[in-house]
């Protein structure tokens, strides 16, 4: 009787993700005839507005270079991490817009912890929306939300200090950080732990979209 030999499966090739400004939804919107960018106190420059705009305008869109994160990340590597200065953007977990090369002047919003736009993701590309009334000289800005990661240094949130200067403002572009919660007693404590390992591939594909980009 001979064995036979199985043969290794080839594996699958997978197709590059198509990573071009996507045609659905109209053409680009780099700019506004209701904006301007000027010099901000807030941070470096900003976007100001130079009309009325109405609650729910859509004033732009926040273009770039679109590349997926190991290409962002790759290209930011030597980033200093105390400088919070960057124009990456998540539109999902295959793509990053690049703001820094082709940008539009969505870039230079500046965040804002109870701002007075959005930003909107439609059909894989992300717009600008006005959540309430903004009156001219009014400066634009939305809430970065910016998440936290695990090996973030113990300063992080002067790094990424925020001068909104709103009375809602919570000092940080980062999210706000979670509550810690009181110790339970050790046999619930265990029957947590157990529950909290049997979710933990469905958190970490959670995690994968929540990478650091502002």
């Amino acid at each position: 009787m001979t064995n036979k030999s199985k043969k290794p499966k080839k594996k699958k090739k997978l197709k590059p993700f198509d990573q071009s400004q996507p045609a659905r939804g109209g053409p680009p919107i780099p700019t506004s005839p209701l904006v301007e960018v000027r010099n901000s106190a807030v941070h470096g420059r900003g976007v100001f507005a130079v009309a009325d705009i109405a609650k729910g305008t859509r004033i732009f869109e926040y273009l770039g270079d679109r590349v997926s994160h190991s290409v962002a990340d790759a290209r930011y590597q030597d980033h200093d991490e105390n400088d919070n200065h960057t124009f990456l953007f998540i539109v999902d977990r295959n793509t990053v817009i690049d703001a820094a090369v082709n940008g539009s002047d969505a870039r230079f919003i500046n965040h804002h912890c109870d701002g007075n736009c959005t930003s909107v993701i439609e059909n894989r590309r992300v717009f600008i929306d006005a959540v309430r009334s903004i009156q001219p000289g009014e400066e634009l800005g939305y809430d970065y939300e910016i998440g936290r990661d695990k090996d973030d240094p113990p300063n992080v949130d002067e790094i990424y200090a925020c001068r909104c200067g709103s009375p809602k403002c919570r000092g940080s572009m980062l999210e706000a950080a979670p509550k810690k919660k009181a110790a339970k007693p050790a046999a619930k404590r265990r029957k947590h732990e157990k529950a909290r390992k049997t979710r933990r591939p469905e958190a970490k594909r959670r995690g994968e979209q929540s990478r650091r980009r502002a």
